[in-house]
């Protein structure tokens, strides 16, 4: 892990990247699968999403793409990142089938994160099967990504990796929904965030993108550094549920001119 050192360029991207990646509704991850797989053999593979709308050229081409590998030997300490403070609280959610993944969306206020003093509201969670961004190049067995927004449609997404291991309690609560639900979604009640358990301090901070189409740039990433558990019944049912995407991961983007930070808290 590389020493700490005047992080220039990312404080800058930080202060001035609404001016290049403004971002809209428009967007969001997509909502129908049917444009897109995940199948590297196919035409519609993530080799090829930039080509399949002219919306999706930054699939292609852009310079600041996710799912990054989370590499010690190039990621900078930088403790003024701060603990990332959550203001989460309970709302009513509806859990939905996209196709390509099962989300739950928040319809009323859930709270958020507050990153350099900006709460960015907490909009909609998804998994991945397997796993999107790696550390030193090993991959886990899934993720979650936490959508959120400021008031200037800028993205921030939380990721969490998981290993097989213990159930996860959240998706516990979801498990008979996820197994059922569909593409109409339905709704689940009140869901608390805080749920979704973090279990450390310690994050990884870079800018990147959605890593679906249209692959948006600009999106402010926390990764976790602690990796959680899931139960093998769990993953199979958020598996099962995607007929034909079990596999929702996108390949590891070319990151060499992405700087990448980590927060830990000082000791004493």
């Amino acid at each position: 892990m590389g020493p700490t050192r005047c992080p220039s360029l990312f404080i800058t991207c930080l202060l001035f990247c609404s001016i290049f990646f403004a971002a809209n509704a428009d967007d969001f991850e997509v909502e129908d699968e049917s444009p897109f797989t995940y199948d590297s053999k196919t035409e519609k593979g993530p080799h090829n999403w930039g080509n399949l709308n002219h919306k999706w050229k930054a699939c292609g081409n852009g310079r600041f793409q996710s799912p990054i590998d989370l590499n010690n030997d190039r990621v900078t300490v930088l403790p003024t990142l701060g603990h990332l403070k959550r203001t989460y609280k309970p709302a009513r959610a509806v859990i939905r089938n996209r196709g390509h993944d099962i989300s739950v969306a928040w319809e009323d206020d859930a709270g958020g994160v507050v990153i350099n003093g900006t709460e960015y509201k907490l909009r909609q969670c998804h998994w991945h099967t397997p796993a999107e961004h790696t550390m030193d190049g090993k991959r886990f067995k899934m993720e979650i990504h936490m959508v959120h927004n400021n008031s200037h449609g800028q993205i921030a997404v939380v990721g969490i990796m998981y290993k097989l291991g213990r159930p996860d309690p959240f998706l516990g609560k979801l498990l008979q929904s996820i197994k059922t639900v569909d593409h109409e979604g339905q709704n689940v009640g009140v869901v608390d965030p805080w749920e979704i358990k973090f279990g450390s301090r310690k994050y990884f901070r870079y800018i990147g993108s959605l890593t679906v189409p249209p692959c948006t740039e600009g999106v402010l990433w926390t990764i976790l550094k602690k990796v959680r558990t899931v139960s093998l019944e769990q993953m199979r049912a958020l598996r099962d549920a995607v007929d034909g995407f079990e596999e929702n991961a996108r390949p590891i983007q070319q990151s060499d001119g992405i700087p990448v930070y980590m927060y830990r808290p000082l000791t004493r």
